[in-house]
C-alpha cells in the first residue's frame, strides 16, 4: 500500500511530530498549571521526554503491534506517551478516569494491553493487582504520585530511555494508531481501530479550513480518550504548531478561560448552554438600559450578520453594546477569543447565533469516533447555523432513504473517505455491519443534505421510535431544545408503541427552589417538586422550548426528578451520552405512571 495520504502530507503521526519540533521547537506547546500558575513545554522539550519515555517503553518489552493503555485526563504526560508509543510502532489506548475499574478491566483485556500507565495512586491502587488477572497484561506504571511497594514510575522509565535510548520507528501509515473505544450507551464499548492514515487525513483537511496556524492557542478540556477532543487539542495542535493549556478541573473553566486567553476554543453543547443560561441568568440583575442595549445589541448583530443595512441609530445602538457589554464578556474569556467549534452532540441554533453575536464565531461539526471526530464542519466563508455544515474536502456524504426517518427528505447517513477506521476490534460482524462492502460508514445517524449541501442531522436511528399511531419521534433534538431551559437539567422522552410521548426530567433544583422561594412556597424536595404552581412552570417551560416541534413530539405528561442523571450511578456514559435503556429500566414505574 502506498505509504502517502492522499493530499501529500505526513505518513504518519510521528513524521508529523517531527516536522513540528524542527519547524516550532522553541515555542510552547503545553501548558501545565502548577502552584496557580502556567508552565509550558516546549515543542523541543516534549519531542525529548517523548524519545526518552521511547526508550523507556521498550525496556518494559514493548514493540511493533503491542498496546499501551492508559488511564488520565488530559495531560502532558498523556500525550508524551502517545507519542512515545507510535514510535516504537504500537498502540496507544485512552480510558477515562472516571469509568469504573470493571470497565477498565474489560478495555484493557479486550485490547489485549501490554502495559498499563495509571494517573495517580488512587488509580494505581485500583489496578495494580491487574496483571494478576489480565493475560496480555504484564506492568502498571505509575505516573505521578508515590505508593507503598516496589514500583516503576514515569520518571523511571524517562531515566532508562535517556541512559539506553531506541531509535523511533516509522509506522506504515495505514497501520493502527490505537483504539478509542465508543461509549457503550447499549452494551460494552467497542475498540475503534484508527490508522495514522485516518488522524493525519483529518488534521490536514480541518487545519486549514479552521484557520488554525503556529499563533493558535486553546484552552484543552475535553477529554481525550475521545475522538472529538484528541484530534483537536493532541494531534491538531501539534501539527499546525499552536499551544494549549490544560485543565486541571473543568469547574474553573472560566476563570482558566481568563489566564490562558485562547484564541480557539473546542467545547461541547453543553460547554456553551452554560454559558448562555449564565449570561442571561446575569442580565435579569442589571438595570434596565443595559438590558436594553445589551438585547438591542444581540439584534443588530444578528441583521447585520444576515446582510441587513443598519441605519444611524442601530449602528449607533450596536457600537455601544460591543463596546460597554460585548468587550468586557470577550474580556471575561481572556479577549482573545475570536473561534469556538462545537461537536460531539447538537447544539441549538439559538444558542449558536448568541455565543456569534457577541463577538465569538461559531462553527458546529459532526462526526463519529469511527470516522475520526469530523465528516462535516461549518468553517469561516461556509456557515449555516442549525445544520453541521459541509462535507469535508475529500469526504463524499449520502443519504439512505431506505432508512425511514421523521422527516421525509431524512435517511441514515453515509460517508466515504480517507478518515473512515479501519473497524471494531474483534467484531468483523459488527464492523460489516457499519462499513458498506465499497467503504461507506453507515453512521447510525438520521439526516439530510439541502440544496446547497450543508448536512443536518435529526436523530439517531437507534434512538427514533414509533408511537401508537405509526409517526416516527427521533427524540435527541426535541431534549436538546428542552434543556436550554434554566430549570430542566437532564430530559428523556419516552413513547415506544405508545399513544404519546412522556417526559422524565431532571430539574435544575437551585434554580426551582428559589423559584418556589418567591411564591412563598417551602418544603422538602418532594414537596416543591408536587406543589401545582411548580408543575404549572414546567408545562410552560416545555410549551416555550418546544415551540419549533411538532405536536406529537410534545410530551402529554411528564415526571419530575431531584437526582441528577451522572456516570456514578450508571445512567450517563464518561462522555454524558444517556444511556436510555438503563433508564428507562430504572424509572420503569415512574414512567408507567405517566401513561395511566
Amino acid at each position: 500500500m502506498n505509504n502517502t495520504t492522499a493530499n501529500g502530507s505526513h505518513k504518519n503521526l510521528i513524521e508529523m511530530l517531527e516536522n513540528s519540533r524542527q519547524l516550532y521547537g522553541d515555542r510552547p506547546l503545553y501548558g501545565t498549571k502548577r502552584d496557580g500558575i502556567y508552565e509550558w513545554t516546549t515543542y523541543e522539550q516534549f519531542s525529548e521526554k517523548v524519545d526518552a519515555l521511547r526508550g523507556g517503553l521498550a525496556s518494559l518489552g514493548v514493540s511493533s503491534g503491542d498496546k499501551v493503555a492508559i488511564i488520565c485526563k488530559n495531560t502532558e504526560e498523556w500525550a508524551v506517551s502517545a507519542y512515545a508509543t507510535y514510535g516504537l510502532c504500537g498502540q496507544h489506548i485512552p480510558m477515562y478516569e472516571t469509568q469504573m475499574p470493571s470497565e477498565w478491566e474489560y478495555i484493557i483485556r479486550d485490547c489485549g494491553a501490554k502495559v498499563l500507565l495509571a494517573a495517580n495512586s488512587s488509580i494505581f491502587e485500583k489496578t495494580r493487582n491487574f496483571p494478576d488477572q489480565i493475560d496480555s497484561l504484564e506492568h502498571v506504571i505509575l505516573l505521578t504520585g508515590s505508593v507503598e511497594g516496589e514500583v516503576t514510575t514515569y520518571e523511571d522509565l524517562l531515566k532508562k530511555g535517556r541512559e539506553k535510548p531506541v531509535q523511533k520507528m516509522e509506522p506504515e501509515s495505514h497501520a493502527p494508531m490505537g483504539m478509542i473505544y465508543t461509549s457503550g450507551t447499549t452494551g460494552n464499548p467497542k475498540g475503534v481501530i484508527l490508522s495514522h492514515r485516518n488522524l493525519i487525513f483529518e488534521c490536514s483537511v480541518v487545519i486549514p479550513l479552521l484557520g488554525m496556524s503556529r499563533d493558535v492557542r486553546t484552552l484543552a478540556f475535553l477529554p481525550w480518550a475521545h475522538v472529538f477532543g484528541q484530534v483537536a487539542e493532541v494531534h491538531g495542535i501539534i501539527g499546525c504548531g499552536g499551544s494549549a493549556g490544560l485543565v486541571d478541573d473543568v469547574n474553573t473553566l472560566v476563570d482558566e478561560l481568563g489566564v490562558v486567553k485562547p484564541s480557539v476554543f473546542f467545547a461541547v453543547p453543553r460547554v456553551y448552554n452554560r454559558i448562555y443560561d449564565r449570561l442571561q441568568e446575569q442580565m435579569k440583575e442589571k438595570p434596565g438600559l443595559i438590558r436594553a442595549l445589551f438585547y438591542g445589541g444581540l439584534k443588530q448583530a444578528k441583521r447585520e450578520r444576515e446582510g441587513e443595512t443598519l441605519g444611524f441609530l442601530d449602528n449607533l445602538i450596536l457600537l455601544l453594546a460591543r463596546k460597554i457589554i460585548f468587550k468586557k464578556i470577550l474580556n471575561r474569556f481572556g479577549g482573545n477569543l475570536r473561534i469556538a467549534v462545537s461537536g460531539a452532540s447538537a447544539l441549538s441554533p439559538s444558542v449558536a447565533e448568541f455565543i456569534n453575536d457577541i463577538g465569538i464565531s461559531i462553527y458546529e461539526g459532526y462526526g463519529l469516533s469511527e470516522n475520526t471526530a469530523a465528516l462535516s464542519l461549518n468553517y469561516p466563508g461556509s456557515r449555516r447555523f442549525g445544520s453541521v455544515g459541509k462535507p469535508l474536502p475529500g469526504v463524499r456524504i449520502e443519504i439512505d432513504k431506505t432508512v425511514e426517518g421523521s422527516k421525509e427528505e431524512d435517511g441514515e447517513v453515509q460517508a466515504f473517505g480517507e478518515n473512515i477506521m479501519i473497524g471494531y476490534h474483534n467484531l468483523p460482524d459488527k464492523t460489516k455491519e457499519s462499513i458498506t462492502e465499497d467503504g461507506g460508514l453507515r453512521t447510525g445517524d438520521l439526516g439530510h443534505l439541502d440544496s446547497d449541501g450543508y448536512l443536518y442531522i435529526t436523530g439517531r436511528v437507534k434512538e427514533q421510535y414509533k408511537l401508537e399511531n405509526g409517526k416516527y419521534v427521533a427524540p435527541a433534538p426535541l431534549e436538546e431544545s428542552l434543556k436550554l431551559s434554566s430549570y430542566i437539567d437532564q430530559v428523556m422522552l419516552y413513547g415506544f408503541n405508545r399513544p404519546h410521548n412522556v417526559a422524565l426530567i431532571v430539574v435544575a433544583m437551585p434554580a426551582v427552589t428559589q423559584y418556589a422561594e418567591d411564591l412563598g412556597i417551602s418544603g422538602s424536595t418532594e414537596d416543591i417538586l408536587n406543589e401545582p404552581r411548580i408543575r404549572e412552570l414546567f408545562k410552560e417551560q416545555l410549551k416555550h422550548f418546544g415551540k419549533d416541534f411538532k405536536g406529537f413530539e410534545h410530551p402529554q405528561n411528564f415526571s419530575l426528578l431531584s437526582e441528577e442523571w451522572g456516570i456514578d450511578n450508571g445512567l450517563l456514559t464518561p462522555t454524558l451520552k444517556l444511556k436510555r435503556e438503563v433508564v428507562e429500566e430504572k424509572f420503569k414505574t415512574e414512567i408507567e405512571e405517566l401513561f395511566s
